[in-house]
């Protein structure tokens, strides 16, 4: 399996209309795009995975990511083997812990411990019937310890809400081998304004999230920063403007260490395909 170039990360592959997806799905391998990467908030995920498979014949189909919280390691490495068996090497097994808030709303209380989370997870799957080879599974990984448990324990890391800054911080901590992925979020459009309008809500949802917004921290932005959305965040998290400007910002990633950056494409409606965009992307990108 080869991981490489520019992929996309879409939430409507995943969530949206399933026969739209399989068509875009297809649509994007024939654009260039290397793999195709879908989150995992709940419902039947390696259903969704399964159809974009058979909707391409090349493309990696990517979880980014499998919440390990909401699936056996059994069954997980089950799927896995019946998805190669029919596909081949072209499932790449994306796992992350996800974030408290999102998994301990009442009182499920889930999210515990998720270092050794991961740990037991990984040993689940290396003790499986059929386990899932250690370089066809990834983990998602913002601070030290994750990222130096991804180097040991699986081909690489996925990060999310990341800056080419903290590509370059990743890869030092990973060293030159392991797979480095990160995601970058984008808005074409040719107006501060335009992008504010529909980025703002965006990232004051995923700054609340602590596990991200510690990691900004981190990479050097302020309390102020997170409170007040700053230009500075917006900017370094959101690549916003014209192709060109996606471009030179997923160049920083490959320019920082990265070996393959997928764009999530942010629209004024999250639920529409954002099939214009995505293919006025593929020109500059792939």
């Amino acid at each position: 399996m080869e991981v490489a170039g520019v992929g996309v990360w879409s939430s409507q592959l995943r969530y949206g209309d399933p026969a739209e997806a399989r068509e875009a799905a297809a649509e994007l391998e024939e654009l260039g795009f290397t793999a195709l990467w879908v989150p995992d908030a709940g419902g039947p995920l390696f259903d969704s995975v399964r159809g974009l498979l058979t909707a391409t014949r090349r493309t990696v189909i990517a979880t980014g990511i499998l919440n390990l919280w909401m699936h056996d390691p059994n069954r997980v490495a089950a799927e896995y083997t019946e998805l190669t068996a029919r596909h081949g090497a072209r499932f790449l097994m994306g796992i992350g812990v996800s974030h408290a808030p999102l998994l301990d709303s009442g009182d499920l209380h889930r999210y515990r411990r998720p270092l050794g989370a991961m740990r037991s997870f990984l040993d689940a799957l290396d003790q499986a019937v059929s386990p899932v080879p250690v370089e066809e599974r990834i983990l998602a990984a913002l601070g030290p310890n994750m990222l130096e448990l991804a180097a040991a324990r699986s081909r690489g890391v996925h990060t999310c809400f990341v800056t080419p800054e903290h590509t370059h911080h990743a890869r030092e901590v990973l060293g030159p081998r392991p797979l480095l992925a990160p995601e970058q979020t984008v808005l074409l459009t040719d107006s501060r304004a335009a992008a504010r309008d529909v980025g703002d809500d965006w990232l004051r949802a995923t700054v609340a999230l602590p596990n991200y917004a510690n990691n900004l921290r981190r990479t050097g932005f302020t309390d102020e920063d997170l409170a007040g959305l700053s230009d500075r965040l917006f900017d370094s998290v959101i690549a916003w403007g014209d192709e060109d400007a996606v471009a030179h910002r997923v160049a920083e990633h490959f320019s920082t260490g990265a070996d393959h950056v997928c764009v999530q494409v942010l629209t004024a409606d999250p639920t529409e395909f954002p099939r214009e965009q995505w293919r006025r992307l593929a020109a500059a990108l792939t």
